[in-house]
Formats: structure tokens, sequence, C-alpha cells
């Protein structure tokens, strides 16, 4: 007997971004194993960088992310100094192998960084490791840090991607979740990146916020499209206050229910794809010629810390507290705290707090868990000839859940695995009777939908 969708909304699960994913890395993984995984990197591997900034000028109550608020600028400095250690720690460790296809700049804000101070950082990027001549360069922007000054620099550093934060424009949905700003001052932001010759700009939107309605965030969403973005990122709002105690500071009698959440998604969703934009994955949207959408279109759409990309780079190295590489051989985390990192990496050394080393039924199941992620479907041949005897195992489960339930959630079609349309919104919930780790964990997650 098939459950409802109905009966699933209040179910929790991660939100697959790594597989083990996060609560499962373990202090047994430290310096020593990276830099025998970085040993390995080829001369020319394509590698991505992820920087973290840890700060930002204000707290938005909704936000997860490993940050804290400063008003004054000399922790910045001081962790920038730590930051361009690390950096030279790891082009030591490199010794000129790999060759940068991505970076990425997030937070935090890292808009936060004064004009001079970011373009110095990228001049030490470039310094300590190759570029490719195609790289692209994105960064998380808050508008409300945005200046002339800030708008020239992130030119100056070859800006490619803008993702601009905007989560809603209603002014009572931004006073519950501390994060005012104005439609005008948004569009000012674009049309500068724009004027500049940044050639993408995307939106993260959010539904689920406090006193959020599905007639609120139909006209936040109508507002953004004014503005012609090239995606937009639709989440979920994670209210996890037993992990980020600001999230306290919001209503929680003002958050919509389970029922209310998944119309506000659906209602947006509709709004987004009839502007053209195509959906992507469980929650984005691109414009039909932009490499996203032809990433979909052609299988090599991938999922990582990052959210849904087209990066490609087998390799993501995370520099900053908390910040997370991937490796061929397993994940590691940095120390989260400022200070620690600091101290560590001033000393000359990484900063790993922990990871995971990956086996093959890890690389196996995670490769299910990312299909299903971003394809709502998966091969059991194609499983089968990337992992060999690591696949039968979990095929066989893809098999019996379908049989057990072949109304419900997934079906068999051929030899291929596929999630119905109407239950998309669930994926997560589905990619969940895969992961193997789930079960052993202590780590609360949000909802699924």
């Amino acid at each position: 007997m098939s459950t409802p969708l109905s009966a699933r909304l209040n179910d929790t699960a991660p939100r697959y971004t790594s597989y083990p994913t996060a609560p499962h890395f373990h202090p047994g993984i430290g310096p020593e194993a990276v830099e025998r995984w970085i040993g390995t990197i080829g001369a020319e591997e394509p590698l991505s960088i992820y920087i973290h900034v840890p700060f930002c000028d204000r707290l938005c109550w909704f936000c997860a992310c490993n940050t804290k608020q400063t008003l004054r600028y000399e922790p910045v400095k001081a962790y920038l100094g730590s930051l361009h250690r690390e950096i030279a720690t790891v082009s030591r460790l490199l010794a000129g192998r790999g060759r940068i296809a991505a970076l990425h700049f997030g937070g935090g804000s890292p808009t936060m960084l004064r004009p001079a101070d970011l373009i110095g950082l990228d001049a030490a990027l470039r310094r300590a490791f190759g570029f490719r001549a195609d790289a692209e360069i994105s960064v998380e922007i808050d508008p409300n840090d945005m200046d002339e000054g800030r708008l020239d620099a992130l030119a100056a550093i070859g800006l490619t991607r803008a993702s601009l934060g905007i989560q809603d424009f209603d002014p009572k949905v931004q006073k519950a979740i501390n994060r005012e700003q104005g439609f005008e001052l948004t569009a000012s932001v674009v049309e500068g990146l724009r004027k500049r010759g940044v050639r993408s700009a995307n939106f993260d939107l959010l539904y689920g916020l406090p006193f959020q309605t599905r007639h609120s965030i139909a006209a936040t969403v109508r507002q953004a499209l004014t503005l012609s973005p090239d995606r937009i990122a639709l989440f979920g709002y994670a209210h996890v206050p037993w992990f980020k105690k600001h999230q306290q500071m919001i209503d929680e009698t003002a958050l919509p229910d389970a029922g209310e959440r998944l119309a506000q998604a659906r209602l947006a969703w509709e709004i987004i794809r009839d502007q053209g934009l195509e959906p992507i994955g469980l929650d984005h949207f691109a414009r039909p010629g932009d490499s996203l959408a032809v990433a979909a279109r052609e299988g090599r759409l991938r999922r990582n810390f990052q959210g849904y990309t087209d990066d490609q780079c087998e390799t993501m190295i995370g520099l900053g507290p908390s910040s997370v590489s991937r490796y061929r051989e397993g994940y590691a985390q940095n120390l989260t705290a400022t200070g620690t990192y600091s101290r560590a990496v001033n000393a000359g050394g990484l900063a790993i707090a922990r990871g995971v080393e990956l086996t093959d039924e890890d690389r196996a199941r995670g490769w299910v868990i990312e299909k299903l992620m971003c394809e709502f479907g998966f091969s059991s041949s194609e499983a089968a000839d990337r992992f060999g005897e690591a696949a039968q195992g979990i095929i066989a489960e893809a098999r019996s859940l379908a049989a057990a339930r072949p109304d419900d959630l997934m079906e068999l079609h051929g030899d291929r695995f596929v999630v119905r349309e109407a239950d998309r919104p669930l994926v997560r919930l589905i990619a969940a009777q895969f992961d193997s780790y789930l079960a052993t964990g202590k780590g609360r997650h949000s909802a699924a939908v």
C-alpha cells in the first residue's frame, strides 16, 4: 500500500550535496591523509577551488551557513592573512600540478571584502595555481554590500557568474528574517554587473519563510524575473534552530506548514517555468542556452556543496574554515572555528578537522544518489558497468523497492529506475533509501520539501 504524498511532507532527509553526508565525517581523516590525496592529483587535472569568507556585516536569521557578524574590518583582515597562508601551503603540496577550471567565493559574505583585498586575494591565487583560460569565476553577492568600487573589483578578477541572494522582496518577510533589501537595490547591482561584462546573473529565492504566502512568493518571483536572471535557485527554508541558534530569532508560529510550503514551491515553479526557464534537478532553473541547462539535457549535471552545477571537476579543494574538499579518495573538512583554523594554517600546515575515505560501495551509492538528485532516475546497467560487484546489492535494493511499492515514488522502466514526476519534490526521501549511513548517524535534518 503506497503512502500518499501528503503523509510524507513532514519527513526529513539530508540535502545530499555529498555522500556520505557531513554528519558521517570523522576525525580519523587528518592532514596526513589529505596530503597523500593531494599527491595523487594529475599534472593537468582540472580543479575547482572554493574560498570561504566566514563573515557578514549583518546576520540573516534564516541563514544556516558557517559565518559570524562583525562590524569591524580588522577580524576580516586578519583572516585574510591566514587564508593566504593556506593558499601557499596547498600550492606547495600541489607542486605545480592541476589547473583551476572553476573558482567560487562563498560565505558568509565574500562581498564584504574591500576591493583591494579581493583583487589581492585573486592575485595570490593566480600566483599559487595554474588557471585554465576558460576558468569560471563565481561570487556570492549580498547586494547590500555593493558599491562602485566592489563592482569594479569583481570585474577586475574576471567574474563570469554572479549569484545574488534575494530570498524574498516582501518587506514583512524581510523584517522577519533580518534581511531588508529593496528591489531597486537589487536591480541596480544587476545592472552594474552587466555593464561590466559579467555574463551570468543567478538569483537565490526561498520559500517556507515566516509570513510568506503564495501571494507574496508569486510577487517576489515575478519581480525577480523582470531582471532576466540566467539561473534561479528556489530553496526551501531549512529551519534548524538546534544547529543554528540565531534561527531561534524566527517566530516559528509564522512559518508555513508543510502543505503550504509545497504549494508555495509548486506555484513558484510554475511561474518560473512559464517564463521560459528550464527546471533543473530538484530546485534550480536555467535559461535553455545556459551551461547548466545544457549539462542537464546531456546527462552531465552534477551536485556538490554549492548545489547543482555543470562543474565536471572530480577534485574540489575548499579553503577557509569549515570548507569541505572532495578528492577521489574521500572528503575532508577544515576546522570550523576561525581562530583554530587560523592557528593551524599559520603554523604552516593544513587545517583538516575530519573527513571520510570512500569505499567502492560508497562510490556506487554516491553515484546512485547523485543521479536521483540530478536526473530523478538511474540505469541499473550503467551502475553495473561503472561499479561492478559494488553495485549489485544496490541494484537489488532498488528492484525490491520498486517491486514492493509499485505505485509509490519509484518505478522500473526497462533497466531504469525512475521517480514519478508527481513525486519529484520528495526525491531526497527516495535518495535516503540508498543511504547506508543514515540509520547509524545522530544528525538531524531539515524538512524534505
